[in-house]
């Protein structure tokens, strides 16, 4: 199937710019929305779904300090604000919505969940950062110290950790691709933003009892990046009545990415055969409009990338393949 992309940046309630791009079937209206949280929307495009999504604040496109996470909860409310203005056009108030979060943005995901538990009709959970591994994580002595001194310096480059490309990415040819990508961080990590993900994945950790939407979790059982036997916990403990677990044996952190093209293509076979058995026409609510917190505006400042129109919509690039959001890898 064809498939459409386009890019905008929209500014945040701070006045950052974030860069959002979407993927549209050509031919037909999607079947259902799929918003993204870190991960590639081509291939879920090309099965018939209308995918969008948003480089976080300092990642891949975005304006900001570079992959410096001041505060994680400012971070999901950028992502519920931009999520839930699509889902406010008129065209697609009767789509099913669903989330797809891969490794820290299945932590987004399930936090937005949290955010608004009736608003999201699923989500897709791919080896999701409910706790990060023992095996990457620093010592809890050093964890301690840099507490001590994370408001002072908040922004130094100082964490000591394991390469995570090396963990993560399986296939070497794809390895070496995700390391000459000049969008994705590869230095140590800021001393706010690591401190954030370890105080994000415990919070994770501790309310996985609260989750109620339906979700499809898929984790390699060889990851050594996020504990595989946490997405067990989120299965076992999840209220809800409609989940789902596949763990894929041998296979690393990297299942859309970083995985041999044939596992990937069965990963994706999974996910979009999940996403069809769910997908279906939703009743508009409060007066057929999508409505945020009242502190929260529903919409965006936009405007179109560089080389657009000048116009204040979209920029369409039919064909094109586009990119995995937060600099992760070109498809």
């Amino acid at each position: 199937m064809d498939v459409q992309y386009h890019e905008e940046y929209v500014r945040n309630p701070r006045g950052v710019q974030l860069f959002t791009c979407g993927w549209l079937p050509a031919s037909s209206s999607p079947k259902a929305l799929v918003f993204l949280c870190h991960a590639c929307g081509f291939k879920l495009a090309a099965a018939g779904y209308g995918v969008f999504g948003i480089d976080y604040e300092g990642y891949g496109k975005s304006m900001g300090a570079r992959c410096y996470i001041q505060k994680f909860d400012r971070l999901v409310a950028d992502c519920d604000r931009f999520f839930k203005s699509i889902c406010d056009l008129e065209e697609y108030r009767s789509k099913s919505r669903f989330l797809y979060g891969e490794s820290m943005g299945g932590a987004v995901a399930l936090l937005l969940h949290r955010k608004d538990p009736a608003f999201w009709d699923g989500a897709v959970l791919v080896a999701p950062m409910c706790k990060i591994s023992e095996k990457v994580k620093p010592h809890p002595v050093v964890v301690t110290l840099l507490t001590q001194v994370e408001e002072l310096i908040p922004t130094w480059k100082i964490v000591p950790t394991k390469d995570v490309i090396d963990s993560a990415f399986k296939d070497p040819v794809k390895r070496e691709n995700i390391r000459r990508n000049k969008l994705i961080y590869q230095d140590k990590p800021r001393l706010k933003t690591a401190l954030e993900l370890l105080r994000t994945s415990m919070d994770v950790e501790d309310s996985l009892s609260e989750v109620t939407m339906p979700f499809f979790i898929l984790h390699g059982e060889a990851d050594t990046v996020t504990d595989p036997e946490v997405s067990r916990a989120l299965y076992d403990r999840a209220a809800s009545t409609d989940k789902t677990i596949k763990l894929y044996p041998g296979m690393w952190h990297g299942l859309t990415a970083g995985e041999p093209d044939d596992n990937v293509e069965l990963v994706f076979a999974d996910i979009v055969a999940w996403l069809n058995k769910r997908s279906h026409h939703r009743k508009p609510e409060h007066g057929g409009r999508v409505t945020s917190a009242p502190s929260e505006p529903a919409r965006y400042q936009r405007r179109p990338v560089s080389g657009g129109s000048g116009m204040d919509s979209p920029v369409s690039m039919p064909r094109r393949r586009g990119r995995f959001l937060c600099g992760q890898c070109r498809m």
